[in-house]
C-alpha cells in the first residue's frame, strides 16, 4: 500500500462492528449508575458532548471524562461535535461535584477537559486548577490528566493548571500543520507545540501528552513529521485514532486508515522516542488513558 495515497471510502465493516460493540449497553442497566450520577451532580462529559464512539463501554465500566467550564465552545473547529454557542457563566459548583464524582466512581485515573473559553481572561485556567485541587484533596491517590485548550498561548494561564495532583498535561494538536486552516479555526500549530514544550519548563515531574486524528487528509509522512515535532519539544505520550465525522456538516472523512498503518504509526512513535503510543481506529486521547499512561516509561527527574 502506498502510505501517502489518499482515498475516499465507506466505513469498513470492522470499524462499524467495533463502534456498535462499544455503544452496546450505553442505555442498558449497566450504565445507569454513571448516567444518573452525572445527572444528579449536573456534570458534563466530553464523552457525550463530542459523541465519542467509546462512551457506551466507558459508562458501563463507570468511567467518564469530565468536561468542565460548560458544554459550549468559542471556536469553530470543523471536526468537533461540541456546541458552538455563547458560553454560560462558569459554574463554581462543579469544582466539588467533579471531585465527588471521582470519589463515587473510585477512579484511580481521571481526565478533565473543557471546551475552549476564549471569552474568559485566563481561558478557564484558574477553574482547571481549582478542580484539580479539589480532586487531589478528596482523592489524593488519583492520578489527574488535564486535557486543556491553548489558552491563547498565555504562559501565566498555563502555570495555573500546575497544582498538586496534576500527573499529565495534555493538549491535542488534532491534525498536521497543513490542515490547520480548514480544521482548527482559531488555533495555531506553532502555539500548540510551544504549549507542550513549556510543560517540562514548569515541572519536569509532569508528563506531557498530545494526540491527533487520522483520516482528515494528512499523509503518512506528515504524521511522522508531526511526531518528530512533538518529540522535539519533549512530548512524552502520543495518541492517534480514526476521525469519524460527527455530522454531515462536519469536515469530511478523507480516508479510513488501515489497521496496519496504525501499527506503523505506533512503531514509528516508539522509535522516535515517545514513552507511550496509543494508535488504533477507536483510540481517543482520553479513552483508556490510564492504560496508556501505565505503559509509559517513568520520567527521569
Amino acid at each position: 500500500m502506498n502510505e501517502n495515497k489518499r482515498c475516499r471510502a465507506s466505513m469498513p465493516r470492522s470499524l462499524k462492528d467495533e463502534i456498535i460493540k462499544n455503544k452496546s449497553g450505553y442505555r442498558a442497566e449497566e450504565s445507569l449508575k454513571t448516567r444518573e450520577m452525572l445527572k444528579e451532580l449536573k456534570l458534563n462529559t466530553v464523552c457525550e458532548s463530542a459523541l465519542c464512539p467509546n462512551r457506551g463501554r466507558c459508562f458501563k465500566d463507570e468511567v467518564a471524562t469530565f468536561m468542565i467550564l460548560g458544554d459550549r465552545c468559542t471556536r469553530s473547529c470543523t471536526f468537533c461535535a461540541v456546541a458552538r454557542h455563547k458560553p454560560e457563566p462558569v459554574n463554581a459548583a462543579e469544582i466539588k461535584n467533579v471531585a465527588e464524582a471521582v470519589r463515587r466512581l473510585k477512579l484511580k485515573y481521571v481526565v478533565i477537559t473543557s471546551p475552549t473559553r476564549d471569552d474568559l481572561d485566563d481561558g478557564g485556567a484558574t477553574h482547571f486548577g481549582s478542580v484539580i485541587n479539589a480532586i487531589h484533596e478528596l482523592c489524593p491517590n488519583t492520578k489527574i490528566e488535564a486535557l486543556i485548550p491553548d489558552f491563547k498561548g498565555s504562559l501565566d494561564s498555563l502555570k495555573k493548571v500546575f497544582v498538586p495532583g496534576l500527573t499529565v498535561l495534555s493538549h491535542n494538536l488534532e491534525t498536521v500543520k497543513r490542515l490547520y486552516g480548514e480544521v482548527r479555526s482559531g488555533a495555531d500549530y506553532g502555539r500548540s507545540l510551544e504549549l507542550i514544550g513549556r510543560v517540562k519548563n514548569i515541572s519536569n515531574g509532569v508528563y506531557s501528552k498530545s494526540g491527533i486524528m487520522a483520516g482528515l487528509g494528512e499523509t503518512f509522512d506528515e504524521v511522522i513529521s508531526l511526531m518528530k515535532d512533538l518529540r522535539s519539544v519533549g512530548c512524552d505520550i502520543f495518541t492517534i485514532g480514526q476521525y469519524i465525522a460527527p455530522s454531515v456538516k462536519s469536515h469530511a472523512v478523507k480516508e479510513y486508515v488501515d489497521n496496519d498503518i496504525f501499527e506503523k504509526y505506533k512503531k514509528a512513535g516508539l522509535e522516535i522516542g515517545f514513552a507511550a503510543v496509543a494508535s488504533a481506529p477507536l483510540v481517543r486521547s482520553s479513552f483508556l488513558a490510564e492504560t496508556t499512561f501505565n505503559e509509559a516509561s517513568p520520567l527521569t527527574l
